[in-house]
């Protein structure tokens, strides 16, 4: 019988697939056969003919699991989803034998099985499967995930616990994530005082990393629903800074920084092929990770060979720079299997920064 942990958070973006992914590289060095399961799967892709939660594909795809897709997910909330349940064509019952099933034949195969919640503990209540009541129904110890702080994330972890509790789940570790680095030993001592009537064992995530907070190119493409025109290998490239090109082409180069996306409107042919042709130089190539060009006016026939011609990465959309702009600032990144660098930087880094003995002992 497999050892079984549940993953849960706060709410959403406090790093629960980060930790999905570091914990699976931890155990498969620990464990020979290490298998992943997202019971509810609220965030919907393709994978071949089936519906799956893009975190089962992101699983899936980057461990070598795809042979498990059809388990990975049992209960996946399309679009019409909730509409269907509430007007009587599902019911709980058949939907908790879903996971359970698919469950039981995960731990036949695998030693170690993660499964990981969709959200904060009361996500999939309107069908009668909150992420709590699906810990309980599987008899897997918790493992709370909450951002960093002091006061709101002791508010925010006993807002959920109280679901957790009411339906009998066993929570056994908080888990704190984006850590500041200088704060790291100050917060994690005053928030293990912050739980006194309960036997739970406060440990430090990941401490705060632009890195994973910030999206890649392939991730701007997908949130525009545009195709990524230019060098295909700049996708999984980490955006650091966005700016927006509204200055002279000589002001907006000079402010370049590492690792910048450029918004700039379509009609500004100079400042396009400037970043072009310093794209070929490798300096600025580190500075530059492409542009998002917006604006309905058509790109000149020469600037567009020019731009084709250079291979930088770059994004069309018709919207005003300013939308874009906002859209961008806006948007939280979540981590797909295309952002291999996200990837490799938190399987580097889940052995210094995750102590997964502590966490194993604890099932």
């Amino acid at each position: 019988m497999a050892k079984k942990l549940f993953i849960a958070a706060t709410g959403q973006n406090c790093g629960k697939t980060t930790m999905s992914v570091s914990l699976m590289h931890l155990a498969r060095q620990k464990y020979e056969r290490v298998g992943f399961i997202k019971p509810l799967g609220p965030k919907i892709e393709m994978f071949g003919e089936l519906m799956v939660d893009m975190d089962a594909v992101l699983m899936a795809k980057a461990f070598g699991l795809e042979e498990d897709i059809a388990l990975m997910n049992p209960v996946a909330l399309h679009k019409n989803f909730t509409r269907d349940y509430l007007n009587g064509r599902m019911n709980c019952r058949d939907l908790k034998r879903q996971i359970v099933e698919a469950v039981e034949a995960l731990e036949k195969k695998y030693d170690f099985l993660i499964i990981e919640g969709a959200g904060h503990g009361g996500v999939g209540s309107v069908v009668g499967l909150s992420n709590a009541c699906v810990a309980y129904t599987l008899g897997a110890p918790v493992i709370i995930v909450s951002d960093s702080g002091i006061g709101s994330t002791i508010d925010a972890v006993y807002l959920n616990l109280a679901l957790y509790e009411k339906e009998q789940a066993d929570v056994r570790m908080v888990l704190v994530n984006k850590v500041r680095a200088d704060k790291r030993e100050s917060i994690l001592g005053y928030l293990q005082r912050g739980f006194p009537t309960r036997q739970l064992l406060v440990e430090g995530g990941f401490n705060y990393s632009p890195i994973l907070a910030n999206p890649t190119l392939g991730h701007i493409s997908r949130l525009f629903k545009l195709p990524l025109h230019g060098d295909p290998a700049g996708r999984s490239r980490i955006i650091h800074h966005i700016q927006l090109g509204a200055a002279s082409s000589q002001r907006v180069v000079d402010a370049l920084e590492e690792s910048t996306l450029m918004v700039l409107t379509s009609s500004r042919d100079e400042l396009i092929v400037t970043l072009s042709s310093l794209y070929h130089i490798p300096s600025y190539r580190e500075k530059i990770v492409g542009m998002v060009i917006a604006g309905h006016v058509p790109i000149s026939e020469i600037t567009q060979q020019i731009l084709d011609d250079s291979n930088i990465p770059y994004i069309r959309v018709h919207e005003t720079t300013a939308d874009i702009f906002n859209t961008l600032m806006e948007d939280v990144a979540k981590i797909t299997v295309e952002d291999q660098e996200k990837i490799n930087w938190i399987k580097a880094n889940a052995e210094n920064e995750i102590d997964f003995e502590a966490i194993d002992a604890l099932l």
